[in-house]
């Protein structure tokens, strides 16, 4: 499983956003026009616009999960300021099932980077149980690390990157 976690590490999302993990779920991230999502590869925004089929591969019907999609990148690579930005969190999410059936705590919002090129993390969690948790008070600032921490969700089990850059309008034709 080393190599699952290796673009993580070469893309630093382990250690800018997430702690060192042995991946033991298996997550697909899936957008509109079955565009699957690898570590590292590049996707317009406009190609992310509607939110994604997150598949939970792992557990069965009476473990739950947690996805957490963030922008670690904000407002630029250069001087992230704003780390993370909080783009989804979906709740309770069975596994063997899609997070269409979990509870979403923050909706979708679509990527927009303005400066350079953003990493887009989706994390996944298994929970101890079905549970209740608070959506945080703003999308900046947003901790991978502490929500964890705050609902006992322990290390990641899964978690998959893509980048993307604002496009040009060349870019969109």
């Amino acid at each position: 499983m080393a190599r699952v976690v290796e673009p993580l590490i070469v893309g630093k999302v382990i250690g800018e956003v997430i702690d060192n993990f042995t991946p033991t779920e298996k997550m697909t991230v899936t957008y509109s026009s079955n565009k699957q999502v690898f570590n590292g590869h590049e996707f317009f925004p406009s190609a992310v616009v509607s939110k994604p089929r997150i598949e939970v591969q792992g557990g069965d019907m009476r473990s739950f999960f947690t996805l957490v999609m963030t922008d670690p990148d904000v407002p630029g690579p250069s001087d992230p300021y704003l780390r993370e930005h909080l783009h989804w969190i979906v709740t309770n999410i069975p596994g063997t099932t899609d997070a269409s059936f979990g509870k979403e705590l923050v909706s979708y919002e679509s990527p927009k980077p303005n400066i350079g090129i953003h990493r887009f993390t989706f994390v996944l969690f298994k929970q101890k149980q079905r549970q209740t948790m608070s959506p945080p008070s703003s999308r900046d600032y947003f901790n991978t690390r502490c929500f964890a921490a705050a609902n006992d969700l322990g290390l990641p089990v899964a978690a998959v990157y893509f980048n993307a850059q604002r496009e040009t309008a060349a870019r969109r034709r």
